[in-house]
């Protein structure tokens, strides 16, 4: 059975750095931020689900998920916010389990930003890697990124994963406080070797 590999840490860890490496060491990815944002696009297949559930009111000209309607509504609403993830992560596991078993044997990355909320992701992976960096380096990295205010990008780390937890499920924690892309990209190429002699 082919390696897979849950990997997770968060907004601005340097998660992304880490996936890509991965795939360059012969990884397939299966990015479930990517999946979600396809469920959700103009026609995407959890739109009328979506809609039933919150209204029109978060549904775009376009027919995609206004996210940042949505966003303000889960901020404002926790059980606004597991009333969505009722809806998308199931249909995320499907799509995420297809992906996987088109990869041909091909070990597999699972790129999860909630992985350690989720005992059913946490089942289906061999090997779990956290990337892992203070918060005040995340919030410097994304306002640089995105143009988002302190507060907005703390706003969102608030409704993460602890960091804490995060390191907990670990079996491997790649520390990105002061690494350059290169030193993070060779972390990443040194686990891979660890590991997937292996299998």
């Amino acid at each position: 059975m082919a390696l897979a590999i849950g990997l997770t840490g968060g907004i601005g860890s340097g998660k992304s750095t880490v996936a890509a490496a991965l795939v360059d060491c012969g990884a397939l990815l299966v990015d479930t931020d990517a999946i979600a944002h396809a469920l959700t696009a103009p026609g995407g297949a959890a739109m009328p689900a979506i809609a039933a559930a919150f209204g029109a009111g978060v549904v775009g000209a376009d027919g995609a998920l206004d996210r940042s309607r949505m966003r303000a509504l889960a901020f404002d609403q926790p059980a606004a916010r597991g009333r969505l993830e009722a809806i998308l992560h199931p249909m995320i596991g499907v799509e995420a389990g297809r992906r996987a078993a088109a990869g041909a044997g091909r070990p597999v990355v699972f790129d999860v930003p909630l992985l350690a909320a989720s005992s059913t992701w946490r089942t289906r992976v061999a090997r779990i890697v956290v990337v892992d960096c203070s918060e005040d380096v995340q919030v410097q990295r994304v306002m640089q990124r995105s143009g988002w205010s302190d507060a907005q990008v703390r706003k969102v780390i608030a409704q993460q994963s602890p960091r804490a937890l995060r390191c907990s499920i670990a079996d491997a924690v790649i520390h990105n406080d002061g690494l350059s892309l290169d030193q993070l990209r060779a972390e990443a190429r040194a686990l891979w070797q660890a590991w997937h002699p292996l299998h």
